[in-house]
């Protein structure tokens, strides 16, 4: 029996030596190990299938570290990581002390850049090929880019920059969607292979050099270059990337790993920005991936015979957020929504269905849909933003000024609030507290129950000021409320002792059961912001002791603590490092939001 291909890779220098024509099996390997692999660990499969050959080209004719290749958002880079000496440890993925779902430059010298968000990846590349001639390194930077990351400004900063000089930087657009372009044709082919060409490349250099010795030549240079961009601005999709200052070359075959590789040889030895256009098929290689690629792109474990997913899936805050949403809609012709890239990650896709007059996917631009939806709020709208609490870092400026300073009442459903497991250190959800809490006007939500979020959804919508609602991944219990939500007001669980834990969130079923065994009182903080002051005051005046329970950087403890400047304080909170991939309950573990981190935080408070 033939010998697999994959087993005899061990590094890039084994991938260099499999002669081009058995390439393609190769491929089919590495999917079929990517397949088995994330049936057992869950992660983003689709876009990873769809870039396989992409992969195995670049590793093929760059020369990895010393050519830097930067992943975009990196969800595509498993093949990458099976190629770069992680075979073995691709069966880790995403589990604690295993390797992570992104590139991480502590993993592996191939790993240039860490990355988790996306349109990072042509800046990043721009740096490295500048600091590369800074240091006078022969070196090419390449991008790996999916048509996802173009909708984001980042994207557009950096190729305005780099196509104002001759360095080094090699763009793949990874095309699996948009529709920049359908132009496969003769034309645009054997264009492609004629600019990247050696004997065309050295023609054109040298016409340059002779029509420049004197003004007729000048003259009829000129004329030239505006016939040549005339025809190309008729013929090529390519006036975007050359108006900024690339040579576009494209579109290819991006399952052909043989053409692939002929073009990106070319490329590699142009010297100057260029754009390397290939369409790949996301989920390709799988059938259930490439019917739905949408529910492959971050799936849990999974049977690879029926694609269906292993354990029973719960309704999730996300969920129960859009369908509620939904019903709001109904009554209200002004409630309009917004996400960006993840209707269906945010719950929004029925929203979408139902309203689709009034549901704006912006892209992958959150800072564009913050500031849009602060002018529907000044228009008289009520504009509801679901995105991922890690991915509203990146509109921290616009949710500043254009939103809580004008004091405009747009809601964001904060998802993935707290610890998300698995996805890692760049995904995490344990920052946004910190810079919440210090803008002016805005109120801060906090649910632990399905009818709580509704509840509170509803409210934020009746109020006028800015209003941030924060939701774990995940579920929260199903359960009626116990008492009605009031703004700003917090709510006693159990009643009132000379020892107190305050908690909120999905951890607040945990701390009830710990507070009952201890017979000690129980506050569901169910408002970051505004705080129950009646509340605070009470803690003030019997000097309380008080367990402050956060999924997330110490925000709330810091303030309570000076609120409260008579009361003896212990904090369980996430610490202020990266926090790598596990389950939540492992992560919370590392910090003690578990049982026995909370029982021991008590037996101190009692000694005092």
């Amino acid at each position: 029996m033939t010998e697999s291909l994959l087993n005899t890779i061990n590094s890039i220098e084994d991938l260099k030596r499999i002669p081009p024509e058995d390439l393609p099996t190769l491929c089919e390997e590495i999917r079929a190990y990517m397949v088995e692999t994330v049936s057992q660990t869950g992660g983003h499969l689709a876009s990873s299938l769809g870039a396989v050959e992409l992969i195995v080209a670049l590793h093929y004719v760059f020369d990895s570290p010393k050519d830097k290749i930067v992943f975009d958002v990196g969800h595509q880079a498993y093949a990458h990581k099976i190629l770069t000496g992680r075979k073995e440890s691709f069966r880790s993925l995403r589990k604690e002390g295993g390797i992570s779902g992104f590139p991480k430059r502590e993993e592996s010298e191939h790993d240039a850049f860490n990355t988790g968000h996306a349109s990072t990846a042509i800046s990043a590349a721009l740096g490295f090929a500048r600091a590369m001639r800074l240091k006078g390194e022969d070196g090419t930077a390449v991008a790996l880019v999916g048509d996802g990351a173009l909708t984001g400004g980042l994207s557009y900063e950096a190729m305005d920059d780099a196509g104002s000089e001759k360095i080094p930087l090699v763009i793949v657009l990874n095309d699996n969607e948009m529709s920049i372009s359908k132009n496969v044709g003769g034309i645009s082919v054997n264009f492609a292979k004629m600019r990247t060409g050696k004997l065309y490349n050295r023609f054109k250099r040298g016409l340059v050099r002779v029509l420049d010795v004197s003004r007729a030549g000048k003259w009829l240079g000129r004329h030239m270059e505006r016939f040549k961009n005339r025809m190309k601005r008729f013929l090529l999709p390519n006036l975007p990337f050359e108006m900024l200052g690339f040579t576009y070359i494209g579109p290819v075959d991006g399952h052909d790993v043989r053409k692939l590789i002929y073009y990106m040889e070319r490329v590699k030895d142009l010297g100057r920005p260029v754009i390397l256009h290939t369409l790949t098929q996301k989920g390709k290689g799988y059938s259930f991936a490439m019917e739905n690629p949408e529910r492959f792109h971050g799936i849990a474990p999974f049977s690879i015979e029926t694609g269906e997913v292993q354990s029973a899936k719960n309704c999730t805050c996300s969920e129960v957020f859009g369908a509620h949403l939904c019903e709001l809609a109904k009554a209200d012709s002004r409630i309009v929504a917004l996400t960006a890239a993840m209707p269906s990650g945010t719950g929004l896709s029925q929203f979408a269905e139902q309203f689709p007059n009034r549901f704006f996917d912006v892209g992958i631009a959150e800072e564009h849909a913050v500031t849009m939806a602060a002018a529907l709020a000044a228009e008289g709208m009520r504009p509801v933003v679901a995105v991922y609490s890690s991915f509203l870092q990146r509109g921290y400026d616009e949710l500043l000024h254009d939103v809580c300073l004008q004091n405009l009442p747009v809601v964001i459903g904060l998802d993935r609030a707290g610890l998300v497991g698995e996805d890692g250190e760049t995904h995490q959800g344990i920052y946004d507290p910190g810079y919440l809490l210090t803008m002016p006007n805005i109120a801060v939500y906090s649910p632990a129950s399905y009818a709580e979020l509704r509840a509170m959804l509803s409210m934020a919508l009746t109020r006028r000021e800015p209003a941030v609602i924060r939701y774990p991944r995940g579920s929260l219990p199903d359960q009626p409320l116990s008492t009605p939500v009031a703004f700003g007001k917090w709510e006693w669980i159990l009643p009132y002792r000379e020892i107190v834990i305050l908690a909120t969130g999905s951890l607040l079923s945990l701390a009830e059961e710990i507070a009952a065994s201890h017979a000690v009182g129980l506050v569901h903080m169910r408002f970051f912001r505004p705080m129950d002051e009646e509340v605070l005051d009470l803690f003030q005046r019997n000097h309380t002791k008080l367990l402050i329970l956060e999924e997330s950087i110490a925000a709330l403890a810091p303030q309570i603590a000076l609120r409260c400047q008579g009361c003896p304080i212990r904090s369980i909170a996430v610490e202020n490092r990266p926090v790598a991939q596990g389950t939540v309950e492992q992560q919370r573990i590392r910090f003690g939001l578990n049982r026995e981190g909370i029982e021991t935080a008590l037996s101190e408070l009692e000694l005092l």
